[in-house]
């Protein structure tokens, strides 16, 4: 799905928009369109409507803002080895093949695999103040020498440059902030 469709955008958005852009759209229908026709329009917004169920089974089942910020404390408060467990641990549970990586210099951490597609991670700076592009050079360089299709980078604290932000959308990268991660590690262990 394409990120700017309006089933993503409302996706992203509060469940109950749907459930207003339905009504909207099945109201017109039966108040602008010839009786014949005007229950064929009404049925259009039943898409929408559905898109709203299951914006509303996400949001019900997301973590609350308290929870999340709870499960940021605790990872920054993790020392490396506990966090690199943690994420093979919940990367697991989510269906990938983990394998820790020796050997590139600190430019990626883990190797995830699933149903064929390469993702290098990227954790070892995640506490780091500011995340410039370098080390995303350095992960897209290891994404290169490997064959991988994507790359993760960790950024859980600190400032993400502008120009980090820009090379990691130009070259098949994530940027983790705080939150998706709290909310991958917290996945794992419920």
């Amino acid at each position: 799905m394409a990120p700017n469709s309006l089933f993503a955008i409302l996706l992203r958005s509060p469940w109950w928009i749907s459930f207003v852009l339905a009504v909207a759209i099945m109201s017109a229908s039966l108040a602008w369109l010839p009786a014949r026709f005007a229950v064929y329009g009404a049925i259009g917004g039943l898409p929408i409507a559905g898109v709203g169920l299951i914006a509303a089974w996400r949001q019900l089942r997301a973590p609350s803002a308290m929870q999340v910020s709870a499960n940021v404390d605790a990872a920054l408060a993790m020392p490396w080895r506990e966090l690199s467990k943690a994420l093979e641990n919940a990367w697991q549970q989510a269906g990938y093949s983990v394998e820790r990586l020796e050997g590139t210099e600190g430019a990626a951490d883990l190797r995830l695999t699933e149903k064929g597609q390469v993702t290098l991670v990227s954790a070892r700076r995640w506490k780091a103040a500011s995340h410039g592009v370098e080390p995303l050079r350095q992960l897209h360089a290891a994404m290169q020498a490997q064959g991988a299709d994507a790359g993760i980078y960790i950024a859980a604290q600190g400032i993400v440059t502008e120009q980090a932000q820009t090379f990691a959308r130009d070259h098949n990268l994530t940027l983790l902030p705080a939150s998706a991660l709290a909310q991958l590690l917290s996945s794992a262990s419920a």
